[in-house]
């Protein structure tokens, strides 16, 4: 008795997966990315359980959602995508500066752990790797790059060794 329920349970999984494959390949054939989109969310994914509801509703109850969706947003300027350099959250924006190239403010005599350095463009930069090194430079050029997981490296003109480093401010 216990497998007949099962089989019964999966027979009609089955077709209920049958039908969702079926909507999702109508929506794949549709050209225009809106309303590629608005097919996709209209598709009723099935529920676990005897009350899943059947996916009846298809592309064609997606097509007037399509004019809702907004239109991509404009390429964010420079002087914004510097502003918020190294401020980001842990998501990953999609348009970002691969690195920041400015100036340290005034004499550079190297560094420590936790040490905070103030750069030309007003940004503050901690030291975060527990380094240290000693240099005498007059404002070298510095270049923040990105490394991985949401870390970021200051190359120091003149400077064989590249901090990990965080933004304070």
């Amino acid at each position: 008795m216990r497998s007949l329920l099962v089989l019964l349970a999966l027979t009609g999984a089955a077709s209920t997966m049958a039908a969702d494959i079926a909507a999702l390949q109508r929506c794949r054939q549709l050209n225009e990315p809106a309303a590629r989109l608005a097919c996709y969310d209209a598709v009723v994914l099935p529920s676990s359980g005897p009350t899943a509801a059947p996916t009846a509703a298809g592309p064609t109850a997606a097509a007037p959602r399509a004019a809702m969706v907004p239109a991509p947003t404009a390429p964010a300027s420079r002087d914004n995508l510097v502003a918020k350099f190294g401020m980001e959250g842990r998501a990953t924006p999609t348009n970002e500066l691969p690195a920041l190239e400015t100036a340290v403010r005034g004499r550079f005599d190297g560094w420590v752990a936790k040490q905070r350095l103030r750069l030309a463009n007003g940004q503050v930069w901690e030291i975060s790797d527990g380094s240290q090194a000693a240099y005498d430079l007059n404002e070298p050029k510095v270049k923040i790059t990105r490394g991985v997981s949401g870390t970021f490296f200051m190359e120091i003109e003149g400077v064989s060794q590249t901090p990990r480093v965080r933004r304070i401010e």
